[in-house]
């Protein structure tokens, strides 16, 4: 019977470059992943008329005099923009966000000896 081998290691110091890169890579993936979810997601409501639905709502509150349309707001080109563009400031802000914490978590790990870990071949 083998007993299962244990090491343990400090992970000591984290490369700020390679967090950089990758936390950039995957802040793309979710700004691609929240811009399609609002096409979706847009295509779906306007497909089940939502918004007709809230406009003639709109319509009966307001009254007849005032010319209200939900989709002068709402269509599918400003919401998708207005995606886009957060999209694109959830890049910028992740990949600064990330950057930072690992220069903190190298600071924090040279004052406390940093994270240890236990890796086992079970």
């Amino acid at each position: 019977m083998d007993v299962p081998r244990r090491v343990r290691l400090t992970l000591a110091r984290v490369d700020p470059w390679s967090v950089t890169k990758l936390s950039f890579l995957l802040s793309v993936a979710v700004g691609i992943a929240l811009v399609v979810a609002t096409a979706v997601v847009w295509s779906v409501l306007d497909g089940m008329g939502v918004f007709t639905d809230v406009n003639g709502l709109l319509r009966d509150v307001v009254g007849g005099e005032v010319d209200v349309n939900l989709l002068d707001y709402l269509a599918f080109g400003k919401v998708l923009s207005l995606a886009t563009v957060i999209a694109v400031v959830d890049v910028v802000l992740l990949t600064a966000l990330s950057t930072i914490v690992a220069f903190l978590y190298n600071v924090s790990a040279a004052l406390v000896g940093g994270l240890h870990v236990t890796l086992s071949d079970d």
